[in-house]
C-alpha cells in the first residue's frame, strides 16, 4: 500500500492522502503515549507528526507555485531551472520542423484539477477507514478469543438415592445450564468479563446420612461468583428466617419472588488451604469472604425447600440486592419443575 502510494498516485491525490494518516496516526499516538506514560509511544508520534509536517510544507509550497503562475513548478512542487526549460523548447521546435505542422491549431494542455484530486484523495482516505471499521464486524471472528465457559456433561455420573426419591428434585447439570446464562455478566454489572468456570454437582444435604439431596451450580467470572443450589428438606422459608433471627442475623430481608416468599441473608464463606508437597497435609479452615444468599421456596406455598443464589468475591466487595433478584427472577423459570407424586 506505502509503495502504491508513493509511486503511483499523482501529487495532489499522494500527498493529502499522507497529511490525513499522519496526521491521524500521530496524534493518536501521541495521545496513548501520555495517557499510558509510554516514552517510546511518544518519540513514534512525535515522528509521525514530523514526518506530516515536512508533507504540508511541501504541498503548501505547490501551491504557492501555481498562484503564482511560475513555469518552473512541477507536479511534484519542484521547481525546474529556466535554462533547462529553454532546451526544452528548442528540441520541441526541431521536432516539430522535422514532421511538419500539426493539423490544426493545437488546444493548450489542461491542466489536472488540484482541488478535485485533493476531494478524491479525501473521499478515498475515507473508503479505506470505513472498509478498516466495518471489517471486524463482517470477518470472521478471532479463534484466539476465550470463549464462555460451558457446563461439563454429567449424563453419566451416577445420582444418589435421594434423587430417586425426591420426585421434584433436579440434577446440578440442569441447574448449571440455567444459571450460566449468556446475559449473566451482564445482570451481575460486569458485562465486559467471561465466564471462566462453569461447574456441578449432586450432593446430599450434610448431616442427612444421604438421604436429602441438594444439587448444586457454580459459575466464576473475574469479579464475582455466582452459585445456585436447590434443598429438598422439610425447612420452610418462614422457620428459616426464625432460626436466622435466633441466631442473631442481621442482614436479613424478607420479599416475595416470582410468588414465592424469600428471604435476603449474609455470611462468610470458607477457605480452605491444601498443601500438595511432601507432608500432603492442608492449614486449618478459615473465614473467607462475606457472601450473600438469596433463598427462594420451591412453590408458593411454602411447604419446605428452597432455591439458594449466592454470590460473593475474592475482594469482599458484593453487589446490590437488586443484582441477586434480578438473577433469580431469571434463573428461576429456567430450572425445569418435577411433577410431585
Amino acid at each position: 500500500m506505502l509503495g502504491f502510494l508513493l509511486r503511483f498516485l499523482p501529487f495532489w491525490v499522494r500527498e493529502p492522502l499522507l497529511i490525513l494518516i499522519g496526521s491521524v496516526l500521530g496524534v493518536r499516538i501521541t495521545y496513548l503515549a501520555v495517557r499510558d506514560h509510554d516514552q517510546v509511544a511518544a518519540l513514534l508520534g512525535v515522528v509521525f507528526l514530523v514526518f506530516t509536517a515536512i508533507r504540508v510544507y511541501v504541498v503548501v509550497r505547490a501551491v504557492r507555485a501555481r498562484r503564482n503562475g511560475s513555469p518552473a513548478a512541477t507536479a511534484e512542487g519542484v521547481a525546474v531551472g529556466a535554462p533547462a526549460e529553454a532546451q526544452a523548447q528548442a528540441h520541441a521546435q526541431e521536432a516539430q520542423a522535422a514532421v511538419g505542422p500539426r493539423p490544426g491549431p493545437g488546444a493548450p494542455q489542461k491542466e489536472p484539477n488540484v482541488w478535485g484530486q485533493a476531494i478524491a484523495a479525501v473521499a478515498l482516505f475515507g473508503a479505506l477507514g470505513g472498509a478498516l471499521w466495518v471489517a471486524p464486524y463482517v470477518m470472521p471472528g478471532d479463534h484466539t478469543t476465550p470463549k464462555p465457559a460451558s457446563c461439563s456433561d454429567g449424563e453419566d455420573e451416577k445420582l444418589p438415592k435421594a434423587y430417586k426419591e425426591t420426585p421434584r428434585a433436579v440434577t446440578g447439570e440442569e441447574l448449571c445450564k440455567a444459571l450460566n446464562r449468556p446475559d449473566l455478566a451482564r445482570l451481575l454489572g460486569t458485562p465486559q468479563e467471561t465466564a471462566t468456570s462453569a461447574s456441578s454437582s449432586n450432593n446430599t444435604a450434610a448431616l442427612t446420612d444421604g438421604k436429602v439431596a441438594e444439587p448444586e451450580a457454580e459459575v466464576r467470572f473475574d469479579t464475582y461468583t455466582v452459585n445456585v443450589s436447590a434443598t429438598y428438606n422439610k425447612l420452610t422459608t418462614a422457620q428459616y428466617i426464625r432460626l436466622k433471627q435466633l441466631g442473631g442475623e442481621q442482614y436479613v430481608k424478607t420479599l416475595t419472588v416470582l410468588g414465592r416468599p424469600a428471604v435476603f441473608s449474609s455470611d462468610h464463606t470458607m477457605k480452605f488451604e491444601i498443601n500438595l508437597g511432601s507432608g500432603g497435609t492442608g492449614g486449618p479452615v478459615q473465614q473467607g469472604p462475606l457472601a450473600r444468599t438469596l433463598s427462594v421456596a420451591l412453590d408458593p406455598k411454602d411447604r419446605g425447600g428452597s432455591y439458594d443464589f449466592t454470590v460473593w468475591s475474592e475482594s469482599g466487595a458484593l453487589p446490590d440486592d437488586d443484582v441477586l433478584l434480578h438473577i433469580a427472577e431469571k434463573v428461576l423459570p429456567a430450572i425445569p419443575e418435577r411433577t410431585a407424586h
